[in-house]
C-alpha cells in the first residue's frame, strides 16, 4: 500500500512514528473531452482575457479575492515560509472523546496509519488503549498545506485516521430553505411508516451494495469497444405524484412482503459512521 505521508502520532509525551496510507479510492470513471470531428483530446490553455494572450506558468501568481475584483497577491516564498512554520510532521492528539458524540456530517476522508521503524510497541499500546477505553482521539494534522481536524480510532485491528470538518466549515441546518415545521401526522401514518422501516431493517453488509451506474457505464464502454450497439435498459422509477401518503406506505409494505425476509439487525454498539464521499 502506497505511503503518502510520514510523521508521528503524539499524545501527552508518547510519540509514535507512523506512515499514512489512503484507506479509500475513487472509483469514478474519468471521461475525456474530444473534438467531435477528429477525436483529438481538447487542450485547456491558460489565457488572460485582458491581455488576450496565453500565460506561461512562470507568469502566474496566487492571490486571495477579498472583494469582487480586488486581490491580495501572495508570493510563493511567503506561502512556503508559512507552510514550514505550521507543517510539523505530527498527528497531535489533543483530546479523547466517545465517537457517538461526533455527528457523521463532520467526517471527510479516511487514512490507515501503520507504524514506522521502531514504532510497533507504542502503536500497539495506543490501539489497545483506544479499544479498552472505547474512545477515539481528536487530533490536528497539516496535509497539503491545510490544517485538518481528525479522528484517530481503531478499525479491524488497524489505527485509522479520519479527517473531519472544523465546526465553521459545516453550514447551519437552520439555513436550509423550505424545511417544514411540525406537520400534523396521524398515528396510523406514523405506525405504518415505522412498520415499513422495521420490514426494511437488516444488518449492515457493505459487500451487497454496488455502484450500478458505474457497472452499466463500463458495460457500455466495453460493448462500444467491440462494435456492438447497446440500448440502456430503463429502470423502474416510482411515481412522484402520489398524493395519498397512506396508500404509498401501504403499497411499500405490500411490496416488501414478496421479497426475501431480511435478517434482523443485531443490537450492538454504534459503529464508526460510514462516509458519503467528499473531497479531501
Amino acid at each position: 500500500m502506497h505511503t503518502i505521508w510520514k510523521g508521528s502520532i503524539s499524545f501527552g509525551l508518547v510519540n509514535i512514528p507512523i506512515r499514512l496510507h489512503s484507506a479509500t479510492e475513487d472509483k469514478d470513471i474519468s471521461l475525456r473531452t474530444l473534438h467531435k470531428e477528429c477525436h483529438t483530446p481538447i487542450k485547456y490553455e491558460k489565457v488572460c482575457p485582458v491581455c488576450n494572450k496565453q500565460v506561461e506558468k512562470e507568469e502566474l501568481v496566487k492571490a486571495f479575492e477579498y472583494t469582487k475584483g480586488k486581490f491580495v497577491v501572495l508570493e510563493d516564498k511567503e506561502l512556503e515560509e508559512l507552510k514550514k512554520v505550521n507543517e510539523a510532521k505530527a498527528v497531535e492528539i489533543v483530546d479523547f472523546v466517545k465517537i457517538e458524540e461526533i455527528d457523521p456530517i463532520y467526517f471527510m476522508r479516511s487514512y490507515y496509519l501503520s507504524p514506522n521503524e521502531g514504532g510497533g510497541k507504542a502503536y500497539t499500546l495506543l490501539r489497545k488503549a483506544l479499544q479498552e477505553s472505547q474512545k477515539v482521539g481528536i487530533a490536528k494534522i497539516v496535509i497539503r498545506s491545510k490544517e485538518q481536524l481528525a479522528v484517530v480510532r481503531v478499525f479491524e485491528n488497524t489505527l485509522l485516521m479520519e479527517t473531519i470538518y472544523f465546526p465553521d466549515e459545516v453550514r447551519a441546518a437552520s439555513d436550509v430553505p423550505n424545511v417544514p415545521a411540525e406537520t400534523d401526522v396521524s398515528k396510523r401514518e406514523l405506525d405504518t411508516a415505522i412498520m415499513l422501516i422495521d420490514q426494511l431493517t437488516t444488518e449492515f453488509e457493505p459487500g451487497k451494495y454496488h455502484d450500478d451506474y458505474r457497472t452499466a457505464l463500463m458495460e457500455l464502454i466495453e460493448s462500444k469497444k467491440n462494435g456492438e450497439t447497446v440500448i440502456p435498459k430503463e429502470r423502474d422509477v416510482p411515481e412522484s405524484n402520489v398524493m395519498d401518503l397512506m396508500a404509498a406506505l401501504q403499497a411499500s409494505i405490500d411490496k416488501t412482503k414478496g421479497d426475501e425476509p431480511k435478517k434482523p439487525a443485531a443490537k450492538k454498539k454504534r459503529a464508526a459512521p460510514a462516509k458519503v464521499k467528499k473531497k479531501a
